[in-house]
C-alpha cells in the first residue's frame, strides 16, 4: 500500500444528524429536495474548516486559543441530569415519514449511524408503542402471580428491589424490524431500516425465582402469560423452558439507572434473544398455565406469512443478523483513502461467532474483527479496514452464530419467505456507493 492509499478518508454523517424542524416538515413535500437541502446545509458547515486551513500557513484553530480556553466554565450544578453536547442535537430518535401514527400506537427509531460499541444510551433506545407511554408512579404499581402456582401472590416494587438481583447485558428487536425491505422500500438511511433494535445493561430478578416463591407448577405449567398495564393490555405468551433457563428477568433497572418511562417504566420483562414485543412493558401479571393463549396480538399480528398462504405463530426468537452502520445509506465518503467500516451483528440464539464483509456486492468477502465483549444475545461490533479506490462498491456484511446459522441473502430469505411477509427479516443489508462518494440503500438478491 503506498502513502496515497493510506490517506484517512472523511465521511459525512447521515442527513438526519443535520436536521431542523423545518428540514423534518420538508419530508413531506418529497424525499428527494429533503435530502438535497440537508446535505447542502451539511456541506457548507464542514467545508468551511477546510477553506480555512488552506488559506493559511497552519490551522486557526490550533495556533489560537478558543474562548473556552481562557475562560471559566459552567458550573457542576448547571446540568444536575447530564445532558449531551448541544452540537449532538442532530442524533435523536425520529419516527418513519412512511409510517402512519395511530392514537398511541408509533415507533421511534434509534439512530444506528451515531453509535459506538454495543451499548445504547438510554435516551436513544427505540421505542414502540400499542396504546402510547405512561410514566407510571411506582408505589401503586402491583405484579400479580397467578394460574398454576400454589400461592398466588401480589408484590409491590418494594418487594420486589429487596431481591438478589443480576445485571446483564441484551439486545431487544422488534419483530418488524427491517420490515419495510421485505417489499422493495429502500429507506434511506440505516436508522430507518434496522433503528428498531437497542442493546442495553438490564438489571433485575430471575423470573424463576420468583415463581419459584410462588411454587408454581413446573410438570404442568409449560407457559406463561405476560401482562402490561398499558392501554392495550399488551399480552404475549412465553415458553416455560426460556424461564427455566434464568435467563428471563422481570427488571427495573436499565443501564445503570431505573428504566425510562418509554421503555415500561417501573417494571418489563426481559426475554433474551426474543422478539421484543414479548418484553412486556409496565408488567402487572404473570400467569402460568398449560397452554399457549392465543390473545390478540398473538393470533392477528405478529404471525409469518409464508408463501403458500399460511401463517406461522410463536416464530418469536431473532435470527442471527448483521448491518453495516459507517458507511450506510445517506452518508457520503468525501475523498478516497482508507476507511474503517463498521457495524453491528446480533443473535437470539446465542454468542455471533464470526462476520465476513464484502465490498464488491457478495462476490468476495473478508473477516472482520469482532470487538469485545462478545456477549451471548448481546449487540456485537465489529471492524474492518478498507481502501476504497473512488469507483462504485456495494458494502455487505454476513454474521454467523455459534449454532452454525449464517444470515441469508434476499434471494434465500425470500425463496423460502416470499414477500409479503412483515417480520423476522434478516437478510443481508447492501449498501451501495458510487464515484461521487454518496451511499444509498439498495437490494442485492
Amino acid at each position: 500500500m503506498d502513502k496515497n492509499e493510506f490517506r484517512l478518508g472523511r465521511v459525512r454523517p447521515a442527513p438526519e444528524n443535520f436536521l431542523t424542524d423545518e428540514d423534518i416538515q420538508a419530508v413531506q413535500a418529497g424525499r428527494r429536495d429533503f435530502l438535497r437541502k440537508a446535505l447542502l446545509g451539511a456541506s457548507a458547515a464542514m467545508l468551511a474548516p477546510a477553506a480555512a486551513r488552506a488559506a493559511s500557513d497552519g490551522d486557526p484553530a490550533i495556533l489560537n486559543l478558543p474562548p473556552w480556553s481562557t475562560s471559566l466554565g459552567m458550573p457542576v450544578a448547571s446540568h444536575p441530569y447530564g445532558l449531551p453536547s448541544k452540537y449532538e442535537r442532530g442524533l435523536v430518535r425520529r419516527e418513519s415519514p412512511g409510517l402512519t401514527r395511530v392514537g398511541g400506537s408509533s415507533v421511534a427509531f434509534t439512530p444506528l449511524q451515531g453509535l459506538f460499541g454495543i451499548i445504547t444510551p438510554s435516551g436513544l433506545h427505540f421505542e414502540r408503542h400499542h396504546q402510547g407511554w405512561h410514566d407510571v408512579d411506582p408505589s401503586a404499581h402491583r405484579l400479580m402471580i397467578n394460574g398454576l402456582v400454589k400461592t398466588n401472590s401480589v408484590f409491590t416494587m418494594d418487594d420486589i428491589m429487596r431481591l438478589p438481583s443480576v445485571s446483564r447485558v441484551h439486545f431487544i428487536e422488534c419483530g418488524a424490524n427491517t420490515g419495510m425491505e421485505w417489499g422493495n422500500v429502500a429507506v434511506p438511511t440505516v436508522q430507518y431500516s434496522h433503528g428498531m433494535l437497542s442493546c442495553s445493561e438490564f438489571t433485575g430478578v430471575p423470573l424463576k425465582a420468583i415463581l419459584d416463591m410462588c411454587g408454581a407448577d413446573y410438570r404442568k405449567g409449560r407457559f406463561i402469560l405476560a401482562e402490561g398495564a398499558d392501554g392495550s393490555s399488551m399480552t404475549r405468551t412465553i415458553p416455560m423452558e426460556l424461564v427455566e433457563s434464568g435467563e428471563v428477568l422481570v427488571a427495573y433497572g436499565m443501564n445503570g439507572e431505573m428504566l425510562r418511562p418509554e421503555n415500561g417504566y417501573p417494571l418489563r420483562l426481559v426475554v433474551p434473544g426474543v422478539q421484543g414485543v414479548s418484553w412486556v412493558k409496565w408488567l402487572r401479571r404473570i400467569e402460568v398455565g398449560d397452554k399457549p393463549w392465543a390473545t390478540k396480538d398473538e393470533a392477528v399480528h405478529y404471525m409469518d406469512l409464508l408463501p403458500d398462504g399460511q401463517h406461522r405463530q410463536y416464530t418469536s426468537v431473532q435470527e442471527c443478523k448483521s448491518v453495516i452502520t459507517t458507511p450506510s445509506g445517506g452518508q457520503i465518503l468525501l475523498d478516497k483513502g482508507f476507511y474503517n467500516i463498521s457495524g453491528m451483528a446480533w443473535s437470539g440464539r446465542g454468542k455471533v461467532s464470526r462476520v465476513d464483509v464484502s465490498t464488491d456486492g457478495g462476490i468476495n468477502w473478508r473477516p472482520a474483527r469482532l470487538e469485545t465483549p462478545v456477549l451471548s444475545k448481546a449487540v456485537t461490533r465489529f471492524n474492518i479496514d478498507w481502501v476504497w479506490d473512488g469507483k462504485p462498491a456495494i458494502l455487505q456484511s454476513r454474521a454467523a452464530d455459534e449454532t452454525g446459522f449464517v444470515q441469508p441473502g434476499y434471494g434465500q430469505l425470500r425463496a423460502a419467505r416470499g414477500t409479503k411477509s412483515i417480520y423476522h427479516n434478516n437478510a443481508i443489508q447492501s449498501w451501495k456507493v458510487v464515484e461521487s462518494g454518496e451511499v444509498s440503500n439498495v437490494q442485492v438478491l
